[in-house]
């Protein structure tokens, strides 16, 4: 027999945790609109009333649920810049790559994470987005210094960049595109970006 919402413990070995891991099964599973602090307490076993000591109600929750997304993406982004060769386009390659792989097999999380920040109050939302994302300008800066990437506009060539893979996971999501495709748009993309934003061709003087 399922027990009362008196009988279910207040306490938990990690609440907020096992909270922010329902939710997000929730949100794969049934979309934003389907999380309630009440169902999640009912699905970990505790009380109604215990998930208030740490969300003080929905929207702070799904906004712990879009910072955490945003720190899992950086994290991944990191480890993938460590892992890979030291020059820019290795790097850049490599996050492009694991971004359109996080993208895809986070497709609910990543459209919370990018409509939470853009709300009224999303202002720590968008704070913790910016660790991420800086992370291309940062490689772009570095190419500029190897003298392989000549854009000026940082900002604008970050932009495009983030676009194009932005744009594949959104279709692959989308099922406009095969999901097999996906690594081989990516590397189109950042070969591309990285032809378009490389030095000119020397002329041939033949």
């Amino acid at each position: 027999m399922t027990p009362s919402a008196d009988a279910r413990p207040y306490h938990h070995g990690n609440l907020r945790t096992a909270l922010l891991e329902a939710a997000e099964r929730r949100l794969a599973e049934h979309g934003a609109d389907a999380i309630a602090l009440r169902d999640l307490a009912r699905e970990i076993g505790v009380s109604h009333a215990a998930p208030r000591r740490h969300f003080a109600d929905r929207q702070a929750l799904l906004d712990a649920l879009a910072i955490s997304g945003f720190a899992r993406l950086d994290e991944r982004l990191r480890a993938a810049v460590d892992d890979a060769a030291a020059d820019s386009s290795s790097r850049m390659r490599a996050v492009a790559s694991t971004y359109t792989r996080f993208a895809t097999e986070n497709a609910s999380l990543l459209d919370l994470m990018y409509t939470s920040k853009h709300r009224p109050g999303g202002e720590v939302i968008l704070e913790a987005a910016e660790a991420p994302f800086s992370l291309l300008s940062d490689l772009i800066e570095q190419g500029q210094r190897e003298n392989t990437l000549t854009c000026e506009d940082l900002t604008g060539s970050a932009t495009v960049l983030f676009a194009s893979l932005h744009g594949i996971a959104t279709m692959i999501n989308g099922g406009f595109v095969p999901a097999a495709q996906l690594e081989g748009l990516t590397e189109i993309a950042v070969t591309q970006f990285l032809q378009a934003a490389g030095p000119a061709p020397v002329a041939d003087q033949r």
